[in-house]
This record gives C-alpha cells, structure tokens and sequence, in this order.
C-alpha cells in the first residue's frame, strides 16, 4: 500500500499500559489509526479478522498463546499481512525466529517512538524492517557455516521455556507466567534436555548464558 494512505494497525499486547503508549505515540502520525486491540493470543487472532487493519503489533510474549503461535496462524489465514513483533527481549533472542516464522519485523519495547512509526510505514508497504544491529547478525550467520546451534532445533514454546529456566525461573513460576499447567511446563523442559543433550537445569543455564541467550 501507499504510505500516503491511512495504515490500520492492530495492537495485540497483554499489559494495558503498553497498549495506551502505543497509542499515545500512533496518535501523532496522521497516516496511522489504531483499529483494534486485544490483550491475548486467542482474541487477537479473532479480533483481528474482523479489524481490515494493514498491520499487527504483536507481543512475543502472550499469556495463553505464545507471539510467535499467533503470527503462525495470522500468517496462515493471510499470508500478505504484515505483522510486526514487539518484545521486551534483546533482537537476538527471538528475532530470528520471528522472522523465520513469517513476521515482517521485529522491535524491542525500548525502541525510540519514531523508529517504531518508520516500521510501522515500512512494513504497510510490504518491505521488511530490521535494526542496523539485527541487519548485522543475519548476515554473520548467512555467511556462518558452522553448524546450527542446538536452541534452533527447539519448538518456539521450548525456547521460550529455556530462556525462562535460565533467567532463574521455577516451573511453577513458568506455567502460572503463561497460563499452562505444571505438567505441560515439565514436558517442554524434559524435551528441550534431551533435544539439547543436557542433564539439567544448571546446564541448561550455563549454555544460554555462554551462548547469551539471556541477558
């Protein structure tokens, strides 16, 4: 679409707060109107059928349904939507998984207001936004021919459950932080051991921190 024309966008964040700010700063670009909203993964995707907006900010980090599972099906209904992410984690924790799952950019929560209106336009257009730091990385590993690092082979729900053990998280804390059972937590760490050929939860630590998984 022309950047002359009104952008709908579509803001799908758990915290209320966050989604005020947003607003706050969309408000100043006259091309750009919020028109629509949700504080979960599953209304998000329903909501945002009925929205016609152009693009979708969506939280990594959703409390019943994982960010990255709800671009998934977003993606898969309409595969031309351009559906930016929005996370409090560093670019290379979920970047790239983000971008491999379909979204057309990717944003950290301490992005200046200015960049996150530049993304917004750009993605509307059907390009793809990245940060000089991001743009940066994706090239080291296009021009890497080392072997993919075993946190690739994970599932996104099983990263996200490593990243959270190793930032010193309990599996209750987990389930209770995304509204999944003890026993669903236990079965993603079990996986991602064996998947990882780890022992523990001490190991799990100390390979996300050598491989700055977590900050």
């Amino acid at each position: 679409m022309s950047q002359k024309a009104t952008i709908r966008v579509f803001i799908a964040d758990d915290h209320a707060i966050v989604r005020e700010g947003l607003k706050q700063i969309l408000a100043d670009s006259p091309d750009i109107i919020v028109a629509g909203e949700s504080e979960n993964g599953l209304d998000a995707i329903k909501l945002f059928r009925k929205s016609k907006c152009h693009v979708m900010l969506l939280d990594i980090s959703m409390p019943d349904k994982s960010g990255i599972d709800v671009l998934k099906q977003v993606k898969k209904e309409n595969p031309e939507m351009a559906v930016l992410m929005l996370s409090m984690h560093r670019e290379d924790q979920y970047a790239i998984r983000s971008l491999k799952a379909g979204a057309a950019g990717y944003l950290t929560k301490q992005s200046a207001p200015k960049e996150l209106v530049t993304a917004i336009r750009q993605v509307a257009t059907g390009q793809k936004y990245v940060s000089a730091a991001l743009a940066q990385e994706l090239a080291a590993q296009v021009g890497d021919d080392h072997a993919m690092p075993r946190h690739d082979t994970l599932s996104d729900r099983e990263y996200q459950t490593l990243t959270m053990i190793a930032s010193g998280k309990t599996v209750s804390a987990i389930a209770e932080e995304l509204s999944l059972s003890v026993k669903t937590i236990s079965e993603y760490r079990a996986r991602l051991l064996v998947k990882m050929k780890l022992k523990n939860s001490a190991e799990l630590t100390h390979y996300a921190i050598k491989n700055q998984l977590i900050e």
